[in-house]
């Protein structure tokens, strides 16, 4: 198993950098040129057959919700359809990816690195400003931010902050991967490993409950995803070790209260993390991203990463990714409506109950509509099955019609009056009443579902057909 994870993760540098191809065409423009069909060929050969569908079984759910607890209420008639994409979730572009602006109503979410030198270039001295424009500038269009904390890039110099690497025995390994030269952190060093502490902790003090930052994702190693497939992989040094490692997981679980961070499922190999020894550390309330989803044998070692960290995770924190580049087809084709590799990616986002996915690639491959489409498939949806209103009270039926929870607070509110239940705790195909009482309550009021974690211009929506 040891020599197939290490096969796998060696392919896993194909899921890193994605290169933005020079010359393919846009699906969203269409092409009227009317080209002369070629008669048939009796030679060709037939288009191979493709593989069927997995199928993926719907989750039997018994929330133990009496449907008529309300009846003695006025049934109140309630329409509403789900027309966008939900905040927090969905199809991912990069910052610089202009469709983020210029298609902009087609997603919720965006996607950046963000360097540790960007912040901190002197010892205990922190300037936010890179983040606090990085956030402004996503949040401007009506989005939110996943951000990525790395040191190590392929190609590149280390991520570590000046002064740590002019500090007394600082020394960083030099070394080849995928033939470049690339720059690896020294985590023998002391100061590196409080500094890394350091950092997340006033990160979380400041950025916790920020509305403008939807996900942080972090690690060590490429990419910041938990393995050095190429290159000098020397635990303690070039990778920090499992002590380490299981006191940073430790700590962070103190630091952030709302805020979600999440490790690449590549941390389930037990040559890398301590997770598989300490068995306890898989309590922490942490997610997953998965930088290789949807390619050929995802089912084998990406699965057996998931299965690693308990199919149930998403109940506590989000499951996210990337779609895979381990070949050119996988981008081209992961979002194809017959399917990949036997297939489907709405079937896939339900299997693992995700709730984003960077897709920078696929405006060049998926029309904006179909990108659209397949991200309405992703993370929490709501609809309200019952309204009904007695004097100054609603009794609202709410069911999570989605593959994965909220993971902040929202709440059902009727006339501006805020029900108690967070919807947070509403799982995938359980339903809730939420009463409602006040003074702004009234058979003429609609529900809505508000929540404090959301950018200007954003709105969850439901669907209803209430008569």
């Amino acid at each position: 198993m040891r020599i197939l994870y290490s096969f796998i993760i060696a392919l896993a540098s194909m899921a890193c950098s994605p290169q933005t191809p020079d010359v393919t065409p846009d699906p969203d423009q269409q092409d009227t040129t009317v080209v002369e069909q070629p008669a048939d060929k009796p030679d060709e050969k037939p288009e191979p057959e493709k593989p069927s569908i997995e199928p993926v079984e719907d989750e039997v759910v018994e929330d133990g919700i009496d449907v008529n607890a309300y009846d003695h209420f006025e049934r109140v008639a309630l329409q509403s359809e789900i027309q966008n994409v939900q905040p927090m979730t969905g199809i991912v572009l990069w910052t610089d990816n202009d469709r983020s602006e210029s298609k902009k109503e087609y997603i919720q979410l965006e996607y950046s690195y963000m360097l540790y030198n960007q912040v901190c270039k002197e010892k205990d001295v922190y300037d936010w400003t890179p983040m606090d424009q990085l956030l402004e500038e996503v949040a401007s269009r009506g989005h939110q931010l996943v951000v990525r904390f790395r040191y190590s890039y392929v190609g590149k110099q280390c991520a570590v902050p000046d002064y740590i690497k002019a500090w007394p025995g600082y020394e960083e390994t030099v070394g080849k991967s995928e033939g470049r030269t690339t720059y690896f952190p020294d985590w023998r060093c002391e100061e590196l490993q409080r500094f890394h502490l350091d950092f997340h902790k006033r990160f979380a003090e400041r950025y916790d409950n920020d509305p403008r930052l939807a996900f942080v994702q972090t690690g060590f190693g490429l990419w910041a995803e938990y393995h050095i497939y190429d290159g000098p992989r020397k635990m303690g040094q070039t990778f920090p070790s499992k002590e380490f490692q299981a006191t940073f997981f430790k700590e962070m679980a103190t630091y952030f209260k709302n805020a979600t961070w999440s490790i690449s499922i590549d941390a389930a190999d037990e040559s890398y993390s301590p997770l598989a020894a300490q068995p306890e550390l898989l309590d922490i309330r942490f997610g997953n991203f998965d930088d290789s989803f949807m390619h050929k044998t995802h089912n084998k070692y990406n699965r057996d990463c998931w299965i690693f960290f308990g199919l149930d995770r998403y109940k506590k924190a989000p499951c996210g990714g990337e779609f895979s580049y381990y070949t050119d087809d996988d981008q081209k084709h992961c979002l194809d409506k017959e399917g990949m590799h036997g297939r489907l990616f709405e079937n896939e986002v339900k299997r693992y109950h995700m709730t984003y996915i960077n897709g920078n690639d696929q405006p060049y491959y998926q029309t904006m509509d179909r990108i659209k489409e397949a991200s309405m498939s992703m993370g929490y949806k709501y609809e309200i099955l019952d309204y009904r209103v007695n004097g100054d009270e609603a009794a609202v039926l709410i069911k999570n019609i989605g593959v994965a929870p909220i993971y902040r607070d929202a709440y059902v509110a009727v006339g501006g009056v805020k029900g108690e239940y967070s919807l947070a705790g509403l799982m995938p195909g359980w339903r809730q009443w939420v009463v409602i009482k006040g003074a702004g309550v009234s058979a003429d009021a609609k529900p809505e579902i508000v929540c404090d974690h959301l950018v200007p211009g954003q709105k969850i929506e439901y669907k209803a057909n209430v008569e």
